[in-house]
């Protein structure tokens, strides 16, 4: 009863006319992000920040509006999956398995549809086990000391990109440059420069707003100066729209799918640095596993629809919870909120829910409002949210420069953080060129402070004496699924990746 009572605190912090109004804006702005490819939740996210900054908004209604920006792109990300065969982001690239032959067989539609439901079910289910599963973590994180957190961050790095990586060498490069980038600024402990290289404006360290903008929205104008001579305008003017609404029978008929994927997608999401990629993937395989019984899998199955938008929406409320109950993201998405948070001076964790309880409540209480709203603005208007497909990039990267640097420059007032930002940008610009990816620089710019805090505390009260960072039954438990969360990709990895190519082959 006790969670219901915060819940219906929570309604009356997004009741209100100001964060109704943000969620509504968020929901339609994160769509029209997840449609465009390339973009996807985490870059729509990371531009939207500067704009909650310079509207003055609170901590409660700029995760309102943020998340609301997360969900939506989720949704939208499986537009252009099913359109033109092209994944808005990595966890809609299961979706254009059976999406885009649906379309190629006139049913794009109802395919849309019936990815609007699927992800409807897959976000509520995971909104709910947000608002009971995240307090009972709570209890469990207030017996942490400073070697279990320690502990906690380094298995957040380890376990990067679940159990569909295959490639660690890249991800502790990346790691390693996010901390890195942690470390610069005068040291809190011994008041010694580090890395500053004798300017004064590295003094106070980098501020990650900074890193995170200028590697996700920076470094995608970057892309789009170097590919801009290619065009695929002649696949986005076949886009036809005929039918939308499926017939009940088909509905009924993904029901249990949508169950499954569900479940299956929020404890993907919980384990930190899964993320929706990884509840995509296990939700379509293990479902194709269950329902193929005909081979109708990859040939436009509804079910092969349902499965990966289910499982990925609810991954993605799912990756909420650590983040919010430890100050562990759980996706790189969920990263840059965890930034935004701790730009106000809110520090994710066992006591967010005690001393910030407006934020929490108000956040999940939004969430099942935003989920309804998406599923009211999908339906209806999905004709005119397919026409985004038509904007030129040309037109839009403009628009995110514009945003970027002038939303960047009034949170800090300073020209060098905007010099700093092009930096990052082009670092950005760099990694992806090489498939590194960028969150681990992300997660490391913004766990660096916070894991050396942690490690220096250890070492303090132990004497410095190692052997403490292992002594603790829960520090035991966590190291223990740190290492099989870093030798299972290993093993597994590369044949996970080869499943995902030849059924993306097949298809």
């Amino acid at each position: 009863m006790e969670t219901f009572s915060f819940l219906l605190d929570g309604f009356s912090v997004a009741f209100t006319l100001q964060n109704i109004t943000l969620a509504l804006i968020g929901c339609f702005l994160g769509t029209v992000f997840g449609a465009l490819p390339g973009l996807g939740p985490a870059n729509g996210v990371a531009i939207l920040i500067p704009i909650s900054f310079s509207l003055g908004l609170d901590a409660a209604s700029s995760m309102i509006l943020l998340a609301s920006v997360y969900y939506g792109a989720m949704y939208g990300g499986r537009i252009s999956s099913i359109l033109i065969n092209i994944p808005g982001d990595e966890p809609a690239l299961m979706t254009t398995l059976d999406g885009y032959p649906m379309t190629l067989k006139g049913r794009a539609g109802e395919a849309l549809t019936l990815t609007g439901i699927s992800s409807f079910f897959g976000a509520m289910v995971a909104t709910v086990g947000l608002m009971f599963l995240a307090p009972q973590l709570v209890k469990i994180a207030l017996l942490f000391g400073p070697a279990e957190y320690f502990a906690l961050f380094v298995m957040a790095f380890a376990t990067l990109g679940g159990v569909s990586s295959n490639n660690k060498a890249k991800t502790i490069l990346a790691s390693a440059i996010g901390l890195g980038v942690s470390t610069i600024g005068v040291d809190g402990q011994t008041g010694v420069p580090r890395l500053s290289f004798g300017n004064v404006h590295f003094y106070d360290g980098i501020d990650f707003l900074i890193v995170i903008v200028g590697m996700f929205a920076v470094s995608e104008i970057f892309i789009f100066i170097e590919n801009k001579k290619i065009d695929n305008d002649k696949d986005k003017k076949s886009i036809i729209i005929n039918k939308i609404l499926p017939k009940l029978s088909i509905i009924i008929k993904i029901i249990p799918t949508m169950f499954r994927s569900s479940l299956l997608g929020f404890f993907a999401g919980v384990l930190p640095g899964a993320g929706a990629s990884l509840g995509s993937f296990i939700a379509y395989t293990i479902e194709k596993r269950i329902s193929n019984k005909d081979d109708t899998f990859g040939k436009g199955d509804e079910r092969g629809v349902a499965a990966p938008e289910a499982g990925n929406n609810s991954a993605a409320g799912g990756a909420l919870v650590p983040m919010l109950s430890l100050g562990v993201p759980g996706s790189g998405t969920t990263a840059v909120l965890l930034a935004m948070l701790m730009t106000m001076n809110i520090t994710p964790g066992p006591l967010l829910f005690k001393n910030n309880p407006d934020v929490v409540w108000g956040l999940i209480a939004a969430l099942f409002f935003a989920n309804f709203v998406l599923l009211i603005l999908n339906i209806p208007m999905v004709r005119m949210f397919t026409k985004i497909l038509l904007l030129p990039p040309k037109y839009l990267m403009p628009i995110v420069a514009m945003i970027s640097f002038v939303g960047i420059y009034g949170i800090s007032g300073s020209s060098f953080d905007l010099l700093l930002m092009i930096f990052f940008g082009l670092l950005g610009w760099v990694l992806r060129k090489l498939n590194i990816p960028l969150v681990p620089v992300i997660m490391g710019s913004i766990l660096g402070n916070l894991m050396e805090t942690n490690l220096r505390r250890a070492m303090t009260i132990s004497d410095g004496d190692w052997s403490y960072l292992f002594q603790s039954n829960v520090s035991i438990v966590i190291w223990m699924i740190t290492l099989l969360g870093f030798v299972l990709p290993l093993i597994f990895g590369k044949k996970i990746k080869d499943q995902i190519n030849k059924l993306k082959s097949k298809s």
